[in-house]
């Protein structure tokens, strides 16, 4: 199937799961793996965040997207793999500062329940596939109070 191929122009409709303008689509996955391909058009990004129970692997296809992690920032090229392990040693963003298209491969494990942190908005969710007290699967965001200092 053409929608299942990490080349193809076919993107899933709905919410911008990036917080940055990105294109994304699923590909076929399983209860533990799964993998999403995007796309980031110029000026486009991908929230930093990290989580708590996953891990990710980055696969550039095409671009070069500037990656940001808790050592700074550097620029990737096509083929480079980067590994962001659970927990905040693996926060990452992506974002593309190129005037041309930077698309790649997020391949993650995907346990449930999963908590994932967002500094950069002061926001941590956590979710999970299982339903919650609200009769819908779980999906809470906490807004954590600004720290004094």
């Amino acid at each position: 199937m053409a929608d299942d191929n990490v080349w193809s122009d076919a993107w899933d409709p709905g919410e911008d799961w990036s917080g940055g303008g990105a294109l994304a689509k699923r590909l076929p996955r399983g209860e533990i793996l799964g993998a999403t391909v995007y796309e980031l058009g110029p000026g486009n990004f991908g929230v930093y965040h990290f989580h708590h129970g996953a891990e990710e692997l980055m696969i550039v296809l095409r671009g070069t997207p500037t990656l940001r992690t808790p050592d700074g920032e550097r620029v990737l090229a096509e083929g480079d793999v980067v590994h962001f392990p659970a927990g905040p040693a693996g926060a990452h963003g992506v974002r593309n500062d190129s005037d041309r298209l930077s698309r790649f491969v997020m391949v993650s494990d995907h346990p449930s329940p999963e908590v994932v942190e967002y500094p950069d908005l002061g926001q941590i969710t956590a979710q999970a596939r299982t339903g919650s007290q609200t009769g819908e699967r779980l999906w809470l965001v906490y807004d954590v109070p600004p720290r004094d200092g």
